[in-house]
């Protein structure tokens, strides 16, 4: 589908706001979904029915933020369309955290400090919806990252939809009823194995109404996590996630994966990642270390890592074995 018509609007994320680090993560697996390159990030979205090509560009400073935000659709968007969804990018993408306290807390922990000013203004977000947040997660789940990346492409180019604006061609999600309509065959032929039943179960949740984004995000956080804990084959450590990303609930930290145990062995405490300290060791750490902030903080410090791998000519050896792209 090309995209012709477009509109620009002028976002102004409140200070300090660091647009690359935001608007980059490289620790996610890559998707055909987005594109960036420094001080631009392309993104397709869908909203209240409308395939969008999106371009966030950064056209302030740290201390002085503010993106153009130009918004391609195939069809004219009127101003309340082009209203609910400045209203919805900004909530999707943390334009209006307020770090104050955050930045106050840790400005003087030696450790954490440095990373802190290196990347001050960074913030989580999620770049999708809920269900298309759960659809990554499903294929996320007990694989390598390569092969996470392969099923993902394949429910692309079978149930989305390819999106050219700007020179650019991306892919973007399908409807929960597109694939609702499918069988789980039809989806186990595009080698998704297991998690088929998964994707099936949660979409017909949303199509079915049991599932509502807009009126989770006014929920308790325990209200939250228990909605989430109910679909099919979501496990804790996706909730965790998407208790952060989605519903913006910065000490969120009740569960560390196995992949993650490694991780933050090696990192805390120089421990070999195949040799790791105990989960219960890792949390006692940091509820002592960040508490109140635990999620938000740990995202700072993964995403140095990850933006350090990205950015080193010399791979770091012992994560690149975790990875396994």
């Amino acid at each position: 589908m090309k995209l012709t018509h477009r509109k620009i609007v002028e976002l102004c994320p409140r200070a300090p706001f660091n647009f690359d680090a935001t608007m980059r993560k490289p620790d996610h697996f890559p998707s055909s979904d987005n594109a960036w390159q420094p001080g631009i990030r392309w993104q397709t979205m869908r909203w209240n029915s409308e395939q969008l090509g999106l371009k966030f560009e950064n056209t302030g400073t740290v201390g002085e933020p503010n993106i153009r935000l130009s918004i391609w659709s195939k069809n004219k968007l009127d101003s309340s369309f082009i209203d609910a969804l400045t209203v919805e990018v900004t909530y999707r993408y943390n334009l209006q955290l307020d770090l104050t306290e955050f930045n106050r807390r840790f400005r003087s922990d030696l450790k954490f400090a440095p990373i802190l000013r290196k990347w001050r203004g960074m913030r989580p977000l999620s770049y999708s919806s809920l269900y298309e947040y759960l659809m990554i997660a499903i294929v996320l789940q007990n694989c390598t990252v390569r092969r996470s990346v392969n099923m993902l492409q394949a429910l692309f180019e079978h149930y989305g939809m390819s999106l050219a604006y700007d020179d650019k061609v991306l892919y973007t999600f399908w409807l929960p009823e597109e694939i609702d309509q499918s069988t789980e065959d039809e989806l186990r032929a595009l080698k998704v194995g297991y998690r088929a039943k998964s994707i099936k179960r949660v979409t017909a949740a949303f199509v079915n109404g049991q599932i509502d984004e807009l009126a989770l995000r006014t929920q308790s956080r325990d209200e939250q996590r228990a909605a989430l804990l109910r679909l099919y084959g979501i496990g804790p450590q996706s909730v965790s996630y998407i208790l952060t990303d989605q519903f913006h609930r910065w000490d969120e930290f009740e569960h560390v994966s196995p992949w993650e145990q490694k991780i933050y062995s090696k990192l805390f405490f120089d421990k070999n990642p195949e040799r790791p300290v105990s989960v219960a060791k890792l949390l006692r750490f940091f509820n002592r270390r960040f508490a109140g902030y635990r999620a938000l903080a740990v995202h700072y410090i993964w995403e140095d890592l990850f933006w350090k791998r990205t950015h080193r000519s010399a791979k770091i050896d012992w994560l690149e074995k975790l990875i396994r792209l």
